[in-house]
């Protein structure tokens, strides 16, 4: 009827024949018309519908969720009040035979399993999709249909599937430099948190120490399950910890032999050793060099302070002092035969103390005999 107006009033303009008042006369009947036309559509429409049009709406139109990881579509929808939702379904987009199709999820074998409508037949649409591959990414649809009609989303949900790229920078650095953690992905994500060899990392920026090296990895906090590929981080330093090890315990011998071994934690390892002895004196003397001093036969002139310093090419480090005493008697040794001596003069005399004890005692036996016979 609107459409038939209008054709009117074109046709009325474009007559010659017409005068200028009848043109206005019939202008204000067809305008009329119109909005009688207008009045009548709005009358008949049916009860609710103006209030509660359909509707499909994405919380979150264009996810972006970690291969492995779950992802949900949160989804509302909406319907005229007198219609009654009998069926929903969620689809997939995909080009089969160069046409541009909607798949059901459920018709899709590798879905089974892993997609769950979490929703309701109300107004609640959401899905969630499980354990996610790359083959995910794409587009997904919602359909529900009332009792009345059919209704699909005019818009879609786009899944994009990434994945944790761990980064450290620098990856090599000396003990004191700083290192940043960057966790990446194709598309932004929520918070990120960062694990070193299992324990976590408590901020993602820090000061370099040796206890520092290993390897990192990330994860979206929340799905800690699914992790980045580790990285390793290289801390170097000098010597640290640097002790001595004596293969002989306790005072040496003139003649005996002994062996002083040198041990660092360092990154690059330890490449020189170098032997120092102080012997009472101020005076510090190199004994010798590598990471073992052997002393094949030591004299007094031994004994004294060891010291090892260790170092590589960033810097060098002293170990503690290591007492050498070397006497002319093996104390020890004389310590032994005393007592082996002791010994056996104790078994010796042992015997004779017996015998001189049985001695008394049966002569101090006799003497009370005696004496009882003298009583009688």
């Amino acid at each position: 009827m609107i459409h038939a107006a209008s054709c009117h009033l074109k046709t009325i303009k474009s007559d010659p024949r017409i005068s200028k008042q009848l043109q206005n006369w019939m202008f204000c009947v067809i305008h009329v018309k119109k909005m009688i036309a207008v009045l009548v559509l709005f009358i008949m429409k049916p009860a609710g519908s103006v209030s509660a049009d359909w509707s499909v709406t994405f919380e979150n139109p264009n996810p972006c969720a970690v291969k492995g990881s779950s992802v949900e579509f949160r989804c509302s929808y909406n319907y005229p009040d007198r219609e009654i939702v009998r069926k929903i379904a969620w689809y997939k987009g995909q080009f089969i035979d160069g046409d541009w199709k909607r798949i059901a999820l459920s018709d899709i074998l590798s879905y089974q399993n892993r997609s769950e409508y979490l929703g309701d037949l109300q107004h609640n649409c959401s899905l969630e999709i499980q354990d996610l591959q790359d083959d995910d990414a794409g587009y997904y649809y919602f359909r529900f249909d009332t009792d009345k009609y059919g209704r699909r989303s005019k818009e879609s949900v786009y899944l994009t599937v990434t994945e944790l790229k761990a980064r450290v920078n620098p990856k090599r650095v000396r003990a004191g430099d700083t290192v940043t953690l960057e966790c990446g992905a194709s598309c932004p994500l929520s918070t990120t948190v960062w694990f070193k060899d299992g324990h976590p990392v408590s901020k993602p920026n820090f000061t370099a120490q040796a206890e520092d090296a290993g390897n990192y990895f990330c994860a979206v906090e929340g799905q800690e399950s699914v992790q980045s590929d580790p990285v390793t981080l290289d801390v170097q330093y000098s010597p640290l910890n640097v002790s001595v090890e004596v293969s002989h315990a306790g005072l040496l011998t003139v003649g005996s032999s002994v062996n002083l071994t040198c041990s660092s934690a360092a990154n690059p390892a330890a490449d020189s050793y170098t032997w120092y002895r102080s012997s009472g004196s101020s005076s510090v003397l190199q004994v010798g060099s590598g990471q073992v001093l052997c002393l094949p036969s030591v004299d007094l002139s031994h004994s004294g302070l060891y010291i090892c310093q260790s170092r590589n090419r960033l810097g060098e480090n002293n170990s503690t002092q290591v007492l050498l005493t070397v006497t002319e008697t093996d104390i020890y040794h004389l310590i032994l035969l005393v007592g082996i001596g002791v010994k056996v003069v104790f078994l010796l005399l042992l015997p004779l103390f017996i015998i001189q004890a049985w001695r008394r005692w049966r002569n101090s036996t006799a003497d009370t005999e005696s004496h009882d016979y003298e009583n009688v």
